[in-house]
């Protein structure tokens, strides 16, 4: 059961900084920008692992914060196993660290577990981190097919979560 995430609408903080760098988890925060546009999760010959809802998202909130001044790039993955930032390898941990020391700005879009995995990866850098999705609750969710070859989430219901901090 993924989580239902939605993007924060304030990110006004990020606009003092010269530098951010927004780091995706591939998982929740796609399925959930599917859900909520109602558009497919997969579509297998437009983009296998992406989500074009949540590319949107991403494109969006980088090209405000570029408008704004900032410079903003986008910390990619290209692999299966790099999707889910919450179990991130060590390896690609310290990948983002040594990168991230070129940021003044962290802008992760997921939930509570990725920021704190972040935060974890970057104890020796001075890069403020921010959390750009706040978790709803977790999803159930139907998988539907629909031609040609799409991948569609359907909510059946959403449970409430609570974090302690």
């Amino acid at each position: 059961m993924p989580y239902y995430l939605k993007e924060m609408e304030d990110m006004s903080e990020l606009i003092k900084f010269e530098s951010v760098l927004i780091i995706p988890c591939r998982f929740c925060p796609a399925a959930s920008m599917a859900v909520s546009k109602n558009e497919p999760y997969i579509q297998l010959f437009r983009g296998l692992l992406k989500t074009a809802a949540y590319e949107e998202l991403i494109k969006t909130m980088k090209s405000d914060l570029v408008k704004k001044g900032v410079r903003t790039d986008v910390f990619k993955s290209r692999l299966l196993h790099q999707f889910v930032l919450c179990s991130w390898t060590e390896k690609r941990r310290d990948k983002l660290s040594e990168l991230a020391e070129k940021y003044d700005a962290l802008l992760v879009l997921g939930c509570e577990a990725t920021v704190k995995t972040i935060q974890d990866a970057l104890k020796s850098t001075s890069c403020k981190v921010f959390q750009g999705m706040k978790t709803m609750g977790l999803m159930s969710i139907k998988p539907r097919f629909q031609l040609p070859c799409n991948i569609s989430l359907e909510l059946d219901s959403l449970t409430p979560v609570s974090f302690q901090v």
